[in-house]
């Protein structure tokens, strides 16, 4: 009795708390989750949707942006950027606009801003909305890449600066056409992060002191890209995976030096996926129908091309595709959702069920695995239940939690990855971030 009234008058935030520790609730501490794979290992979560929609717990107001959230010990990160221009536009011509990029610490269990960091930032990239990249969290720090390549260590607790960088000034360069857009990646004490300019297309820097340990001696052309560091572990050694504008590459994580690399041309530069790695094949693909289809060696660090520039597969340009066993499922640049073997590239199926027809194509949702299903956010606002097998596309349930706040190809989108921890669903537009109960009932 003594145990009950003690527990009925705890806090939400502590009962939040306790009954994700004691039921094995998982964090989503970086972009696509804590082993940076977009599967959700939780259970006790909704079997299928309650009859009205999802709950929405709570809702803190943010600026614009693209970053998706980070939620890690009780407190979730997220990114915007204030101005008054007029930052809908496509801006292909590259004007400037004034603004302040934020970092914002709050309070998972009600959205409570606990702190905030700022910085004025001129953007002169396409869709100026505000950041890319979904901060990263570990051991007291979070880690944050705005649009303009300002890169941030902070405390946790405080947000006070521990270190930072302006990547464009220090690498001398510029930033991409669509912003810095590749989420940073830590590998033991140092974090992994493109930088762009002569030698310099990736660096490794320490994570305590954001000192530079090494930097990529890769040749290639000038630009960054927008593909996300990616380690593999294949023939006989950890590989560091790099999708360069003009190439595929692999180098040592550890010192930077080059293993190998495979010519791929890039339109536009337009290199965004992480290369997707299937036993032996490692499959690469971006915009304009470019896609490159590669077979390792299992027993030295090598690879060779197997086929290339396949029509009607998956070439995605927004999404991150998602692989199960040899299938591989993912948003075209066309717009639809298509299933892909593995490695011979056949299509098995696609469809524009999760979306619905709009115009101009690049439909986007998001893909997330919870045990035999699968998750799915799109563009419209919309949290989807849904079975992905190579027969096709199921849809189990559909639930509109938040309003399109910007404007692509002539549309209403959102374009932002949620994040999936403690069983609740974190997601933002360009106008707030809400929490939404994914918790079974009880």
């Amino acid at each position: 009795m003594a145990l009950q009234t003690t527990i009925r008058a705890l806090s939400l935030g502590m009962i939040l708390s306790l009954s994700t520790s004691l039921a094995g609730a998982d964090d989503w501490p970086q972009w696509m989750g804590p082993q940076r794979d977009n599967v959700w290992r939780e259970d006790g979560l909704l079997e299928k949707f309650p009859e009205g929609g999802l709950k929405v717990l709570w809702s803190t107001s943010v600026a614009g942006g693209y970053s998706g959230p980070a939620v890690a010990g009780g407190k979730v990160y997220i990114t915007d950027y204030v101005t008054g221009d007029n930052v809908k536009v496509d801006n292909f011509d590259r004007r400037e606009f004034s603004g302040t990029e934020r970092i914002h610490c709050l309070e998972e269990s009600t959205g409570k801003v606990l702190w905030t960091h700022e910085y004025p930032v001129k953007y002169s990239i396409s869709y100026p909305a505000g950041p890319r990249c979904t901060p990263v969290v570990h051991d007291g720090l979070v880690y944050a890449l705005g649009a303009e390549g300002h890169l941030f260590c902070l405390s946790t607790d405080s947000g006070k600066v521990v270190w930072s960088h302006d990547l464009k000034a220090e690498y001398g360069t510029t930033a991409p056409l669509w912003g810095y857009a590749a989420h940073p990646l830590l590998d033991g004490d140092n974090l992994l992060t493109l930088a762009g300019g002569e030698g310099t297309h990736i660096v490794a820097l320490n994570r305590l002191t954001g000192k530079e340990v090494w930097r990529s001696t890769a040749s290639g052309a000038q630009g960054q890209g927008y593909c996300p560091p990616t380690i593999i572990n294949h023939g006989g050694v950890r590989q560091l995976i790099m999708y360069k504008p003009d190439a595929v590459v692999s180098l040592d994580p550890a010192t930077g030096k080059q293993y190998w690399s495979l010519p791929y041309e890039a339109s536009n530069g337009s290199i965004i996926m992480s290369p997707v790695l299937s036993g032996n094949y490692l499959y690469a693909a971006g915009y304009s129908n470019k896609s490159l289809m590669m077979e390792l060696d299992p027993a030295r660090p090598a690879a060779r091309e197997l086929w290339r520039d396949k029509s009607n597969i998956i070439c995605p340009v927004n999404v991150q595709p998602f692989l199960d066993k040899d299938v591989l499922y993912g948003f075209d640049q066309k717009g639809v959702l298509r299933a892909l073997t593995i490695p011979e590239g056949k299509r098995l199926w696609e469809t524009s069920d999760a979306i619905g027809k709009r115009p101009a194509g690049s439909e986007t949702a998001f893909i997330v695995r919870q045990g035999n299903r699968y998750v799915l956010f799109n563009e419209l606002g919309e949290l989807l239940l849904a079975e992905l097998t190579p027969e096709g596309y199921r849809e189990l349930g559909r639930s509109k939690v938040i309003e399109p706040s910007n404007f692509a190809f002539g549309r209403e989108v959102v374009w932002s990855m949620p994040a999936f921890a403690n069983r609740h669903v974190y997601v933002r537009n360009d106008n707030q971030i809400i929490c939404v109960d994914f918790a079974a009932a009880k």
